[in-house]
């Protein structure tokens, strides 16, 4: 094992380490992150970056807490990475032609995709694993799937293939029931790519492909919703302007041609709530609602029809359906939001031994499969916010060592070419 090359990592957007966390945890030899960014504009404390650095407090060559749009290129040129991994927000994709014309297209400002199309141009990694809600496949409402149309054909077009997944945790036997669109290209004509070159889009979706070895799914499509191939248009822009289509929960995309399909996995039995919960004696008091707090709860989670008045005076009544009062305990928690914690709709409520209370920011890790107090040192709020923005570290643990199974491949592909070489020149 010792002679694997090392995998060369950078991470984007790394709010607290998820993703390094869990490709560590599948292989800490392999998996050398060189350079990570992580930056709130809008806050004077960079509590997640702090929590990140604390964290890994060695082996990484560069950490950055600046906005990475002033990130020059030449840094992305000489870090080298064979794997560009990220969290990023769903925003606004469209994109129009410059004025000048020269530039080719102009995107929306701030918008992160396109610092990770930057870094890309720059570094040219084999692989990339990015992470995102599920809305991105369907984003914007007016013009379906138009977003997510724009970043294949950015993917293409930069030389890379792509799968993505819709992925809840729970299903794999993790502990949150948190759905999110993972997504990973690898570029055209690597030894991963030729393998995959000898199945057809649908078994690759089904059977073959990174995804379907590690996250099973059944033989066959969920109502049968399945999209046979279209061909994702190279120009962006006429994109932008023209493009909508159903992108489902499943797919890939070989040379711009994409199939996609709303695939039914086979479960795993969910880690349930209790299993993660601390001992009583460990639970501070200030986690246990007061009584006007349980009334509170109790009225947010129930169900109402409240009638409201629009900003133009129109009036409707705004209804909600009930939900438990507290969250079952032989159940994964429900996906936890950056408002856990708060009196809000959403936070997880456990009544054990007839208490009530809020889960511990330790729980909330434990939620998302990270170690025990690794955001300690921060508020209470921003420990919640931070877990509420995290991933689940075991699915990029599983995902990490599919891409070492994949950079194998590569390797020993690269080792026969060598030995054919030196045949010729013997």
């Amino acid at each position: 094992m010792g002679n694997h090359k090392q995998i060369r990592v950078i991470e984007l957007f790394a709010g607290v380490g998820g993703f390094r966390h869990g490709l560590e945890n599948a292989n800490k030899d392999i998996f050398k992150t060189v350079w990570a960014n992580q930056w709130e504009p809008a806050r004077k404390a960079q509590d997640a970056f702090e929590c990140y650095t604390r964290n890994f407090n060695e082996g990484i060559d560069e950490y950055s807490n600046s906005d990475i749009a002033e990130v020059p290129d030449d840094v992305f040129q000489k870090l080298k990475p064979d794997l560009v991994v990220g969290g990023f927000p769903c925003q606004d994709y469209s994109v129009a032609r410059s004025l000048s014309g020269e530039k080719g297209i102009e995107g929306k400002k701030g918008v992160l995709f396109w610092q990770i199309e930057r870094v890309l141009q720059n570094s040219h990694p084999k692989y990339i694993l990015l992470e995102n809600v599920d809305r991105l496949l369907k984003s914007p409402s007016k013009q379906r799937g138009r977003d997510f149309g724009v970043m294949l054909a950015t993917l293409n077009n930069l030389g890379y293939n792509v799968e993505w997944r819709v992925i809840n945790a729970a299903e794999y036997g993790f502990a949150q029931r948190r759905r999110r669109v993972f997504i990973f290209a690898y570029k055209k004509d690597i030894a991963f790519d030729k393998e995959q070159s000898n199945h057809n889009l649908k078994d690759i979706i089904f059977k073959e492909g990174f995804f379907a070895q590690d996250f099973p799914v059944k033989e066959e499509p969920y109502k049968d919703r399945l999209s046979e191939i279209i061909e994702i248009p190279q120009d962006r822009v006429h994109i932008s302007d023209n493009f909508s289509f159903q992108f489902y929960t499943a797919g890939a995309m070989r040379d711009g041609k994409v199939i996609t399909a709303h695939v039914d996995p086979v479960l795993e039995k969910a880690t349930p709530l209790i299993d993660i919960l601390l001992p009583e004696y460990e639970i501070d008091e200030k986690f246990y609602l007061t009584e006007e707090m349980e009334a509170k709860f109790k009225y947010l989670r129930g169900p109402k029809k409240v009638e409201r008045t629009s900003a133009d005076g129109y009036k409707y009544t705004f209804s909600e359906g009930g939900m438990s009062p507290t969250d079952s305990l032989e159940l994964p928690g429900r996906t936890m939001l950056t408002s856990e914690g708060t009196v809000n709709r959403s936070t997880h409520i456990v009544e054990v031994n007839g208490k009530k209370r809020f889960l511990t920011p330790i729980e909330c890790e434990r939620l998302n499969g990270f170690a025990d107090n690794w955001t300690a040192g921060m508020s209470d709020r921003m420990r919640y916010f931070c877990m509420g923005n995290a991933l689940v570290v075991g699915l990029v643990e599983i995902m990490g060592k599919r891409i070492k199974i994949i950079e194998s491949m590569s390797e020993a592909h690269d080792e026969r070419e060598v030995t054919q070489i030196g045949l010729s020149f013997g």
